[in-house]
Parts: structure tokens; sequence; C-alpha cells
């Protein structure tokens, strides 16, 4: 059977929940954004930039998990990660885990899932399909 509005639900849920454990981790434990604070300021950028991470992880992700202007939280997901990876995995882009997996799968799979959202959009199956 072939349902490409339940595929997108599919990668629209798992995106958004997965990506949200982050985001209401940071919540929980807001101290974890002074790393990001020091980073960024490294860059030259303002240490408010380090506050994104809640648009990021907790508002696209829950709109995404509603199917509300899901392509928009797709690019926001993708901005995320971008950031996530350029602040705190940068030395791990060619790195192996001792397993033999690819040490960003998982920021990987966020970065591209938001990639998918992003030029797939919400489906049928969305509060407000796109």
């Amino acid at each position: 059977m072939y349902n490409d509005n339940a595929g997108k639900l599919v990668v629209r849920l798992t995106l958004g929940i997965l990506i949200l454990f982050h985001g209401v981790d940071k919540i929980l434990h807001p101290d974890s954004l002074g790393f990001m604070k020091s980073g960024l300021a490294s860059w030259g950028l303002p240490e408010a930039v380090a506050y994104g991470v809640y648009i990021g992880e907790v508002v696209a992700p829950l709109l995404l998990i509603l199917g509300v202007y899901s392509r928009w939280c797709g690019m926001l997901v993708v901005v995320n990660m971008l950031f996530a990876i350029g602040l705190a995995h940068m030395g791990h882009l060619f790195a192996l885990t001792d397993h033999g997996g690819y040490r960003l799968e998982l920021q990987m799979f966020y970065l591209f899932g938001g990639l998918a959202v992003m030029f797939l959009g919400s489906g049928r199956y969305a509060v407000r399909p796109d």
C-alpha cells in the first residue's frame, strides 16, 4: 500500500518527538546554555543567540508534531543542527564510534530529517497541511 502522506507524518513525528527530548532537557537544565554562549561568543556572535536553541528544539518540534508550518520548522531544525554541529561536534565530522558507526549519526538524522520535511512538507495529516 502506498501512502506518501502517512510517510510524511512518520518523518515529522519521529523528528519532532526525538529532538523535543533535547529541548526539554535544555529547559530542565538551563545551565547547559553556558557552553553554547561561550562558543557563540568565540565566533563573534552575541550570547543571546544561544536562546535560539529553544526555538530549534522546543517550538519547531512541537509545531512539526502538530503539522503547523512544517516546512519552516524543518528549516529551523536544519539551522539548529548546523549550529550544534559547529559548536560541539566539528571534531567528530569524520569519526566513528567504537562499534564502527558514524559518530554524528543522530545529529545527521536530525539535520537531514529537517531537510526532508523542508522539501516534502507536512502531508495531509497535519493541523495545517502545506
